[in-house]
């Protein structure tokens, strides 16, 4: 089986996208807050069944761990009550979709972070999106203020209501920021990959897992430059007396976002085969493919394949990891 843990909604029936629209419209005049207008069924499938749907299967893919589009989060705006509605909004229909294909879409939620808000609506729809919706992890922005990094390192106790419910819940979360409202970073080319170095640097300095043994985070994009720079981090961690960075690996999990051959190479190289889960992010941040080999940017699986791994190294990135660090979605393939 080839499970891919990094799936974002961004084909959504353009309803969402005018609710969202009429939300900040009303922000803005102080009018009432608007309503989600009906989407069919029959819209739902559409808008996956000739994109994330038909492509997973043309590249061999199984299961995706399906959420709300990244860059659409826009924790950025500061109205917790917006939050709140557009999360809830964003994950009841992801949940449509994995309801209409229980065989292939797993849900994971969008949390309705505001910059420096309190985390009570934050663990309030984690725990609906587990509980209630079925999902089996969340999305966790480091840096809700959208590029200007006004909120704590996700070392500090700020973050621990969100860590203790991830813990009982025994979901993990991805560690995923969303659109950057700061010029100097290109919410994609810089913003995301910031973000994923960052918070691993911010998770080296501290003991995080000392006070949470069991909670799982996944970084995303390859890990940002963390296996570009490993050696940097262990040299680092010796000079200040810090954790090598390998005892994170109990916890923290890298995805195979990572768009040409030579990068997989590192990325498989440096980081044990048990610390990586496949995923593609594809109909993502890079469509297309490379005019020099005729790949797709975001087919992963074809750099896997090539990329040298043995039979259960392979087995342990398209299945095995993807099982143990969501045991939740590990319940449902299993409950087949």
């Amino acid at each position: 089986m080839i499970i891919d843990i990094h799936g974002h909604y961004t084909t959504a029936p353009k309803q969402l996208q005018r609710f969202r629209d009429a939300q900040l419209a009303a922000r803005e005049s102080g009018g009432a807050a608007p309503r989600l207008d009906t989407i069919s069924d029959e819209e739902l499938r559409e808008s996956v069944e000739d994109n994330q749907l038909r492509i997973l299967r043309e590249r061999g893919g199984d299961v995706m761990v399906f959420s709300p589009k990244a860059s659409g989060m826009e924790h950025h705006v500061p109205d917790p009550a917006t939050a709140v509605a557009w999360a809830r909004a964003s994950n009841d229909l992801v949940a449509r979709v994995a309801d209409l294909y229980p065989d292939t879409f797993a849900g994971v939620g969008q949390l309705p972070q505001t910059p420096g808000g309190a985390l009570d609506d934050v663990v309030a729809e984690l725990r609906r999106c587990v509980e209630e919706l079925g999902f089996v992890g969340a999305n966790l922005n480091p840096d809700p203020s959208g590029g200007f990094w006004t909120s704590r390192p996700m070392t500090d106790p700020y973050w621990f209501p969100v860590y203790e419910a991830l813990v009982e819940l025994d979901v993990p979360a991805m560690v995923h920021v969303s659109s950057s409202c700061n010029p100097n970073f290109h919410a994609l080319g810089a913003h995301y990959l910031n973000a994923d170095t960052s918070v691993f640097m911010q998770l080296l300095e501290g003991d995080l897992f000392e006070r949470f043994p069991t909670l799982r985070l996944v970084i995303p994009h390859g890990g940002g430059a963390v296996p570009y720079h490993w050696g940097r981090y262990r040299g680092l961690s010796m000079r200040n007396g810090w954790q090598d960075p390998s005892e994170l690996l109990r916890n923290v999990f890298f995805d195979t976002c990572v768009y040409h051959q030579p990068g997989i190479d590192l990325l498989t190289r440096v980081i044990p085969a048990e610390n990586i889960l496949f995923a593609s992010e594809m109909l993502g941040a890079v469509r297309g493919g490379d005019p020099e080999t005729g790949i797709a940017w975001d087919d992963t699986k074809r750099y896997l394949d090539a990329a040298g791994l043995g039979e259960a190294q392979q087995k342990a990135v398209f299945e095995d990891n993807a099982r143990r660090v969501y045991p939740r979605l590990d319940a449902r393939l299993r409950g087949r």
